[in-house]
């Protein structure tokens, strides 16, 4: 048995971990598996996993420039925060916008992770991994990832299929800071990294450090409505937060709803709405997946009971044999006898 890393920090166990690619030869193709980096989107919703752990240990980190372009070779189990800091360090600018987001570059092409204005697949030029049915090394374009709002083919058709090893990142020369999101706009003419310490800075504020207290991060995903229910809300909320987007929808601020429907603070047993930003779910210390899971489902429906929208978890659930239809969980456990101190 195995303890699988998670920052919930929930005790959680596998039956085997395999570090990829050198004990490649141990994987079972017919067996349960899970690919791991730091466990940062992971709620594991069972006390053990039923197979195999797969941590990918390719630290590879190669920068080759053209006339226009850095060209940016990295392994999958590089610490992505650590590579942000460390490209910056090295002149190599268009990730800052990126920086302290948890994990390893193995799981950023998964969840499409951005953060400020930036998405991973604006600077993605393509995704290496092993696929498991044809046995062979694959190259995916960043077309061919299908990158939307965290999303990408590798929570989808490829699921459970492909085993990210490596990416390549390509950042233009001709740099230009994004310091349209708010807390940023103060920047005057900044430098990458002035952007970089001015993200660190924020995010430090208003984020739990996930040592400290265990949680995910942004636990929802900021929810994207149409004009006509954007329409609706306004009259409801003058104040509601809303961001255009280039199809005509709007994308919203899921903490400032959750915040709004009264439940920051909110705990649930060992599990807590936190108190400083209302989008992380926290575990106050001893929380168990159940007490995550229904808080979670809580905050869900109350959300909904005030604005009519549905928010959809960003963090993935795992079940006992591989990972679970979050919304229909969270559907299955809706509550609203949750009070304040229970």
């Amino acid at each position: 048995m195995v303890f699988i890393p998670n920052t919930f920090g929930l005790t959680i166990q596998a039956d085997r971990l395999i570090s990829w690619p050198a004990q490649a030869g141990q994987f079972n193709a017919k067996q349960n598996y899970l690919v791991v980096g730091s466990g940062s989107n992971l709620l594991f919703t069972d006390t053990h996993f039923n197979g195999q752990i797969i941590q990918v240990d390719n630290q590879t980190f190669n920068i080759r420039e053209t006339d226009t372009h850095y060209e940016v070779t990295l392994g999958a189990g590089l610490n992505w925060h650590q590579t942000v800091k460390r490209l910056v360090e090295a002149g190599v600018n268009g990730l800052e916008n990126l920086a302290l987001i948890p994990g390893t570059v193995g799981a950023a092409p998964i969840q499409n992770i951005g953060a400020y204005g930036v998405e991973f697949s604006q600077v993605c030029d393509s995704v290496t991994g092993f696929d498991i049915k044809s046995g062979n090394i694959k190259q995916l374009s960043a077309t061919e990832c299908k990158f939307a709002y965290r999303e990408s083919i590798f929570k989808h058709a490829l699921k459970d299929t492909f085993i990210i090893t490596e990416v390549i990142l390509k950042l233009p020369k001709n740099w230009q800071a994004n310091i349209q999101y708010g807390p940023l706009k103060s920047l005057n003419n900044p430098t990458a990294g002035e952007v970089f310490e001015r993200v660190c800075q924020i995010r430090q504020e208003k984020l739990p450090d996930p040592v400290k207290l265990g949680n995910a991060g942004s636990f929802f995903k900021n929810p994207v409505i149409s004009q006509a229910e954007f329409e609706r809300l306004k009259v409801q909320d003058t104040q509601l937060p809303h961001y255009p987007q280039d199809d005509g929808s709007i994308k919203l601020a899921a903490g400032y709803l959750i915040d709004k429907a009264g439940l920051k603070g909110l705990r649930y047993r060992q599990a807590e709405v936190h108190q400083q930003q209302a989008l992380v779910l926290v575990n106050l210390g001893e929380a168990i997946a159940d007490d995550m899971i229904q808080l979670a489902a809580h905050v869900r429906q109350k959300v909904y009971d005030k604005y009519q929208v549905r928010l959809t978890p960003e963090v993935r659930f795992i079940g006992a044999n591989g990972e679970v239809d979050a919304e229909s969980l969270l559907e299955q456990h809706a509550s609203t006898g949750l009070s304040r101190n229970s």
